[in-house]
């Protein structure tokens, strides 16, 4: 353990909390089974998650940036793999939704302090590299939690999905606590903290950040179904591509980290544009054909997972003088994003068949490429930053 760097836990830690967020739909038709629920029903598992963050996300990220940093980051990953256990052997459904709570909770609180402590790992000049190894989790969590707890169920059981999460948590706990410094922490009132709600480009930034994850995920949100449905690829194929994707996705992580440093603006313009131009590949050339389809689905991963650290940083950067806060509102926001694609998109696909996600997703990604223009027009002193250290 020794030889691994504390990023490598941070990150652990970021992909077991994605993977209790989102790999409950691995094995949804397992959870319908077993307690004789609805697929309505079962979807409130994710529902409720992706609420509780949005609604109470900062104002918890903001309550705990007056406590020890690594102290909220090893109790957040101790509530997150004592829950998994629970939930494994949860007597109702009623109780495994009371349980999906309670992670909500401490999911901001984890997520936001995992970045400033990954950042503060760095010299200043590498800080977006930092964030990008640490999304490394977040994109591997989002991306492969679902085929990995589906994979563990069947071969194992359902209650093995559920340790799983457990395990990457306690895991990530005890490496953090060896290996992350105990460093002090600057602590800001949080009448400081609340200022920055006063900047009108922090809120551009917010709304350019909602607009691409609404773009991300409306059409995310039906991958199974469109890879399925529309380009008639088998069942044991769209396994295999969305891992694919998500392979792509950390490449493409990585290479915005890098494109980031050397001009933030320019490269968080690009990505809407990128992202809506993976989209109009998919319309055009999506078919049933492999080849050309894990080369479609790289391209796809990186283009969507790339939005992750853009995003991030993106709003951020705005707030320098409050981190946790500000990645606080960044955690909440795009999960609103991902609510709004989600069920903007639903509305296009009733309309005009599974193709209308892709048009969704375009016109977000278009409506968000707009948001950013306007607000480097609005701003230019604050936005015509180049890299770090320059800010």
């Amino acid at each position: 353990m020794k030889i691994l760097p504390p990023i490598f836990f941070i990150a652990l830690g970021l992909f077991g909390v994605y993977c209790i967020e989102f790999g409950v739909v691995g094995i949804l038709p397992l959870i319908i089974e077993r307690y004789g629920i609805s697929t309505a029903q079962a979807g409130w598992l994710v529902g409720l998650f992706a609420v509780t963050i949005a609604l109470l996300g900062p104002l918890l990220v903001l309550l705990a940036s007056r406590f020890n940093r690594k102290r909220m980051l090893l109790i957040s990953l101790a509530v997150f793999s004592l829950v998994s256990v629970l939930s494994a052997y949860a007597a109702s459904f009623s109780t495994l939704m009371i349980l999906r709570i309670l992670p909500a909770l401490f999911h901001p609180i984890y997520f936001s302090l995992a970045m400033v402590a990954a950042a503060s790992l760095y010299p200043r000049q590498q800080v977006t590299r930092a964030t990008a190894y640490a999304f490394v989790g977040t994109s591997m969590g989002m991306v492969l939690g679902i085929p990995l707890t589906h994979w563990i169920a069947g071969q194992f059981s359902y209650e093995a999905a559920f340790l799983f999460c457990a395990w990457v948590n306690l895991l990530a706990g005890v490496g953090l606590f060896f290996r992350l410094p105990d460093a002090a922490t600057h602590r800001l009132s949080y009448g400081k903290q609340l200022a920055i709600l006063r900047s009108g480009a922090l809120w551009l930034n917010i709304a350019a950040c909602v607009l691409i994850f609404a773009a991300m995920f409306s059409v995310y949100a039906y991958a199974t179904e469109y890879l399925s449905r529309q380009t008639a690829i088998r069942e044991p194929m769209v396994g295999i591509l969305l891992v694919i994707f998500g392979a792509g996705g950390v490449a493409g992580n990585l290479l915005a980290g890098k494109l980031l440093n050397r001009n933030r603006v320019a490269t968080t313009l690009l990505h809407p544009i990128v992202l809506a131009a993976a989209y109009l590949l998919l319309y055009r050339y999506g078919s049933a054909q492999t080849g050309g389809m894990i080369a479609l689905c790289l391209f796809w991963g990186a283009a969507h997972t790339s939005g992750l650290i853009v995003t991030q940083i993106w709003l951020t950067s705005e707030a320098p003088q409050a981190p946790e806060f500000a990645t606080g509102l960044y955690i909440a926001f795009i999960n609103l994003g991902v609510a709004v694609g989600s069920v903007v998109s639903g509305w296009f696909i009733d309309a005009l068949g599974l193709q209308g996600s892709l048009l969704c997703g375009g016109l977000f990604a278009a409506l968000a490429a707009v948001t950013i223009a306007v607000k480097v027009g609005l701003y230019p002193r604050g936005a015509a930053v180049t890299s770090e250290g320059m800010a």
